[in-house]
């Protein structure tokens, strides 16, 4: 099968096309032939050697693809099945294996690229606002990063679940138009957010923050976060660690929490099948959708991530690897 290998971690140069052997399932998992995959963030910093140990290998959380083998003991699954799945083995590659409860059918109306682009970020938002983040309606929320695949999955799904304002920040001004397009009240930058947020909130602060980026910005954040409020941080994408006093918690009754899809697709994956009818749904009924998706071929995997280290994209980036 063709795929995409780091055979040693550092930069977009490592990464190889190669001819490997299609891999087998074994008992609990599927074989996918992939359609397209799906370019994240992990990705780069598995890549780069910051993530995980040992050989990055193939890379790749997730994608949609068709099932074309069943391992044993597997049930509800069928050959033929067009699925999006999070993948065991890599994802950058024609063919993926992925455990059976990882994997989930989604109508055939919904484009490939769409599919593609969803997994990570549907799910992922589905469980920082309704599960961990406990968003209530009419509730004032903060989306760090909007204008990246994620962040602009939360903006569409907070409005969805009834949020009040809703403020995004983003990099630069120009990356603003699409969270506004997409549900955000209001989009800034980063350069004195704090003081932006308690003034468009006349001073009362957000009700919950989504935070993807730690460091500064997650301290910079608990000062606007309102009495009982949340601040969820579920990534470290500036590359520092934040430090929260407890003295700045207990007393204004306010949560700092965490969440992580990797851990939870390793070690509780059952919270995933449990929701996953209806952030499926969302997408089917394209009450989220995908704006701005960039696609490279398989072979141009070096290029989409040179493209996603630029940080000039706003919106998902995906592999096209079959058809």
């Amino acid at each position: 099968m063709r795929a995409i290998v780091a055979a040693s971690t550092g930069g977009p140069d490592v990464l190889e096309f190669r001819n490997l052997t299609v891999p087998e399932p074994s008992a609990g998992e599927v074989r996918i032939r992939v359609l397209k995959a799906s370019v994240h963030f992990a990705d780069i910093k598995k890549r780069k050697g910051t993530k995980g140990s040992g050989t990055p290998g193939i890379l790749g959380l997730d994608a949609v693809g068709i099932i074309d083998k069943l391992g044993q003991d597997v049930k509800g699954l069928h050959i033929g099945d067009r699925v999006i799945a999070f993948a065991k083995s890599g994802s950058y590659a024609e063919y993926a294996i992925a455990n059976a409860v990882l994997v989930y059918p989604i109508a055939d109306h919904v484009d490939s690229s769409v599919a593609a682009a969803c997994p990570v970020p549907s799910f992922l938002s589905f469980m920082l606002l309704e599960r961990v983040g406990r968003l209530s309606k009419g509730e004032a929320v903060l989306v760090h990063a909007a204008s990246g695949g994620t962040g602009l999955t939360l903006v569409q799904l907070a409005r969805k679940l009834g949020a009040g304002k809703i403020i995004g920040t983003v990099s630069a001004d120009q990356k603003a138009a699409l969270p506004l397009e997409l549900g955000a009240d209001v989009c800034i930058t980063y350069d004195n957010f704090p003081d932006s947020v308690r003034n468009l909130t006349d001073g009362a602060g957000v009700d919950l923050i989504l935070d993807s980026l730690a460091g500064n910005i997650m301290e910079d954040s608990f000062t606007c976060l309102a009495p009982y409020g949340r601040l969820v941080n579920y990534g470290n994408a500036s590359g520092a660690a934040g430090g929260i006093k407890t003295s700045d918690v207990h007393a204004s009754c306010r949560s700092l929490l965490g969440y992580s899809l990797g851990t939870t697709r390793k070690k509780r994956p059952e919270d995933l099948k449990f929701i996953a009818d209806r952030v499926i749904s969302f997408v089917e009924k394209e009450d989220i959708t995908f704006p701005s998706i960039k696609e490279f071929k398989l072979e141009d995997a070096f290029k989409a991530h040179q493209l996603m280290e630029s940080r000039t994209h706003a919106g998902k980036i995906i592999l096209h690897i079959t058809d």
